[in-house]
């Protein structure tokens, strides 16, 4: 139990450092991405629920990738 809290602890302070790390370094976070991509995400699972009912399983192409790991974290 004490090192469970241990590491959580460790990876907070972590997170924490690398945040003001990033400001140092001219970076900053994109904190808004998530609700932006929350949508367009939804969107495209909708378009692939769509393709699936139409085309089958064994014929759908869906392209699931919503999360662009460079837009998360910018240069200001």
């Amino acid at each position: 139990m004490i090192s469970l809290l241990k590491l959580i602890i460790w990876i907070a302070g972590t997170l924490v450092v690398a945040y003001f790390v990033l400001g140092f370094f001219g970076y900053e976070l994109n904190r808004n991405y998530f609700s932006y991509s929350k949508e367009q995400c939804q969107g495209k699972l909708k378009e692939c629920t769509d393709k699936v009912i139409h085309k089958g399983v064994d014929n759908a192409d869906c392209n699931f990738q919503c999360v662009n790991p460079r837009l998360i974290i910018k240069k200001k």
